[in-house]
């Protein structure tokens, strides 16, 4: 089992948990500074579910940086990938700094695999349904994570900070003492402090940031995610009305088994491009891939 797997529970719990929290004030609760707004609350979650929801039909290019330690000037490495949703999960197909494929060859493979992947889920292929299940229950997984959020953190309202032309209402989250776990996933949360930033104008989540302040056992208690790592991720309006990641930052330490890893990675998000439903996308793959100029459909949008 990777070490990535690990975070990437600790990630989505804790993006989930601060994706509801606002929305859980427990009676006891520490007084916010300014008034509850429990409406504005529920809107920064339909949003919010509605944001994730178009990540299934909308491709973006992704600049990943690998470190060593945190705070190490210079990635040693990156990798960048257009990331294109397959129906299943999201496909990653190798592009240069550009955006543009550095190996024409390979690139065209890529997509002709992801090619027949679409085809066969467009005509209900049976090998394709055990992948569309898996698919539907890690959906269902989400929304069930998300419903038990609701109730376990507090929020205290913090300051307004200004975001460029924007403001943030920004709010702390903390582990609601009344909260019981029902799941290892759910467990996470009370070990799990943080803040979140909110751009009341539109009832969107902007900014997530929240550090582990124990150890969590992860992966059947074969494997922790240690007290101090670290994760934030910044949101931005890609269209009107459409909220998406722009740049995550992750900061774990941990081992697997009897092995030690540590993970900091920083993700920068760009060129965001409606692709559709699969359907819709084996249409504009397949035209792609009749083009001369291979990879400039996506590779080279234009939106933000």
């Amino acid at each position: 089992m990777r070490a990535g797997i690990f975070v990437s529970i600790v990630v989505l719990s804790f993006t989930l948990a601060a994706d509801t929290a606002a929305q859980s004030v427990a009676p006891d609760s520490p007084p916010a500074t300014g008034p509850a707004k429990p409406t504005l609350f529920d809107r920064v979650v339909a949003n919010q579910k509605r944001d994730e929801a178009a990540l299934d039909v909308y491709e973006r290019i992704e600049r990943v940086e690998f470190r060593k330690h945190p705070n190490d000037a210079a990635p040693a490495s990156v990798k960048i990938s257009r990331v294109i949703p397959s129906g299943t999960g999201m496909d990653r197909i190798p592009v240069g700094p550009d955006g543009q494929p550095t190996d024409a060859a390979a690139y065209r493979a890529d997509l002709e695999k992801l090619e027949r992947a679409l085809s066969l889920i467009v005509n209900n292929s049976r090998s394709q349904r055990d992948a569309l299940e898996k698919f539907a229950k890690k959906k269902k997984e989400r929304n069930d994570l998300i419903d038990a959020t609701r109730n376990a953190f507090l929020f205290t309202f913090v300051a307004n900070e200004a975001r460029g032309d924007r403001v943030l209402a920004k709010y702390r989250l903390e582990p609601n003492p009344a909260f019981k776990p029902s799941s290892r996933f759910t467990s996470i949360f009370p070990k799990v402090h943080g803040f979140v930033w909110i751009d009341e104008a539109s009832s969107e989540l902007a900014r997530i940031e929240g550090d582990v302040t124990e150890d969590i056992s992860v992966g059947l208690f074969l494997g922790k995610i240690y007290k101090g790592s670290h994760f934030m991720q910044e949101r931005y309006e890609v269209r009107p009305g459409l909220w998406l990641a722009s740049f995550s930052q992750y900061d774990f330490d941990g081992r697997k088994f009897f092995s030690g890893f540590s993970i900091h990675e920083r993700a920068f998000y760009s060129n965001y491009r409606y692709i559709g439903p699969p359907k819709e996308a084996l249409v504009a793959i397949r035209t792609e891939l009749g083009r001369a100029d291979l990879g400039k459909s996506g590779a080279d949008a234009s939106d933000p």
